[in-house]
């Protein structure tokens, strides 16, 4: 049996892909080349979380609701992130454009990034490639945004279970 030597930040944003994709046919090479991740970080990947209980490889499907409880119960204690310096990026967290008329805060919260025109305080994203990859898929930059909402402030934003 494999061994599993812990979650990493961006083995959750390949889930999230996967659940973007729902049932569409993917390789590993559309993963990577969407989330600019190498296929073989895909494939290690993908193993830590079929391992973990959160994705079902025979299947090619994401466990939706481990992942959920993992995010909902887990996420801000193995991933938490805490905002840095004032900096331009891309909107992340509440600051989002979905969730920005959802929660009003006075704070703003970006991915330091090139191509982001709003300025706030820095997220660190789950993986250095996040940016890049959220600008290609507005439904997975939406996805990250939230999960972003969970890892600032646990606290601040309660997910009622289900």
């Amino acid at each position: 049996m494999a061994s599993h030597n812990g979650m990493r930040p961006h083995d959750i944003i390949i889930l999230l892909k996967l659940i973007v994709l729902n049932s569409q046919e993917w390789q590993y090479r559309d993963l990577s080349s969407s989330l600019l991740i190498s296929i073989s970080e895909i494939s290690q990947s993908l193993k830590r979380s079929s391992i973990a209980g959160l994705y079902d490889h025979e299947q090619k499907k994401v466990k939706k609701t481990a992942l959920m409880e993992f995010i909902q119960f887990g996420l801000s204690y193995v991933f938490p992130s805490v905002p840095g310096s004032i900096v331009n990026g891309i909107e992340t967290a509440h600051s989002h454009p979905f969730f920005r008329d959802l929660i009003i805060s006075d704070q703003t919260f970006v991915w330091p990034h090139s191509a982001g025109s709003a300025r706030g305080q820095a997220i660190d994203p789950l993986h250095a490639k996040v940016p890049e990859a959220a600008l290609k898929d507005s439904t997975l930059y939406k996805l990250l945004a939230g999960i972003d909402m969970i890892r600032v402030g646990h606290h601040k934003y309660r997910i009622p279970y289900f």
